[in-house]
């Protein structure tokens, strides 16, 4: 094992749970997550011989946590699985549960920036990274999704 796959297999063990709660996000189910989740691990490191920057390591793995869940996101929909996800998701305590009910309101990509900064602590550079798109979109969607978030808080519209 050369010094990248063993920094990735290092980066992938201490961030385990932050990967399968990215995953969980998307996926409402907790056997998806976790498949998302060893599918997001193989590919990193299979694929790590062809990463130009290692310093990068760490967002390009949540980048395929994000691009594995949506893609298997995707596929449940063709398959016209939704009504049994439904079915089988994991319930989180009631406080998960409140938040999670809030996230709802979001459309995708707001919804991972507020994972990804309030959940997993990120930096606003981390996550535009992760996203692949300018930190100034990233600012927006984060102002975008609190004001929203905020607006559904307000009393009587829950």
């Amino acid at each position: 094992m050369n010094n990248i796959e063993s920094e990735v297999e290092k980066i992938l063990l201490e961030n385990y749970q932050k990967y399968y709660r990215l995953a969980y996000s998307y996926l409402k189910n907790e056997n998806d997550a976790l498949d998302a989740v060893q599918e997001s691990a193989y590919r990193a490191i299979k694929d790590c011989k062809k990463m130009r920057q290692p310093e990068y390591l760490s967002t390009w793995i949540y980048r395929i946590v994000m691009n594995v869940s949506i893609d298997l996101l995707r596929k449940k929909k063709r398959e016209n699985l939704v009504d049994e996800i439904e079915e089988s998701a994991y319930v989180p305590p009631d406080s998960e549960l409140e938040v999670a009910d809030l996230l709802k309101v979001l459309e995708e990509k707001d919804r991972t920036v507020i994972i990804l900064r309030f959940f997993e602590d990120m930096k606003l550079e981390d996550i535009a990274k992760v996203m692949e798109e300018n930190i100034n979109t990233v600012k927006s969607r984060l102002y975008r999704a609190l004001k929203k978030l905020r607006v559904n808080l307000e009393p009587g519209t829950l």
